[in-house]
């Protein structure tokens, strides 16, 4: 496990948000007079607000009201941040990752003061080596840019990509490296497994056994 770089997705990984995100959306395209179902807003979650808005109402809405959609969800949003919390385990899934070795990196499409709450409520400032989120890349997931991004900043020779949602999958597939799901954010087995999930779990208590036996690829410099 030595020299092993974890990339971890937050929203939906770590920490149990994504419902929270989904009613924020969902109200956001409201107040647009946009009906867009919570459903098809739950399939696009894990892919960042600079690509939901077009992949769930077209180009035109997004170049047309995209940032004030996005401005509503973050109005929508911020007040449900007191209500989230972290995943049963998740603290001591990085921690038993640096015990044994490893090297943390946060790889999240969230706000930048939304991945640093994220961090603190996690108590991982200590943990984590380094974290990055859409304030650092041009593209966010499902680009693999948060993954090379996060890679850039930590040594490490091999790596693998930890998240709930298919574009985690996605993202991971085009960086070259591989991906293992966790059931945190609503997709199934079958979908994560489809996206290239060579392992899915029930959650961070049950991944924290498997640390050792997890796939990984070597970083390409």
């Amino acid at each position: 496990m030595n020299g092993t770089v974890y990339l971890l997705d937050i929203d939906g990984t770590l920490v149990d948000s994504n419902y929270h995100h989904v009613v924020a959306w969902r109200r956001a395209f409201q107040r647009h007079e946009l009906n867009v179902p919570a459903w098809r807003i739950h399939k696009v979650m894990g892919m960042g607000g600079d690509q939901l808005i077009a992949e769930l109402a077209g180009d035109q809405v997004e170049r047309e009201h995209g940032d004030s959609i996005r401005e509503a969800w973050q109005q929508e949003f911020e007040p449900n941040l007191q209500y989230i919390e972290p995943f049963d385990g998740a603290h001591r899934l990085l921690a038993d990752i640096v015990a044994a070795g490893g090297t943390v990196v946060l790889a999240s499409s969230s706000k930048p003061h939304h991945a640093k709450h994220y961090v603190d409520l996690l108590d991982a400032r200590d943990l984590a080596t380094a974290w990055t989120d859409s304030g650092d890349v041009s593209d966010t997931k499902p680009s693999p840019e948060l993954l090379h991004e996060g890679l850039s900043r930590v040594d490490g020779k091999r790596a693998v990509v930890i998240g709930d949602a298919v574009w985690d999958g996605v993202a991971a597939r085009r960086a070259g490296l591989p991906f293992v799901g966790v059931l945190g954010g609503g997709y199934t087995d079958a979908e994560l497994r489809e996206a290239g999930a060579g392992q899915v779990y029930d959650g961070t208590e049950a991944l924290r056994n498997d640390l050792a036996d997890l796939p990984t690829a070597p970083i390409n410099s």
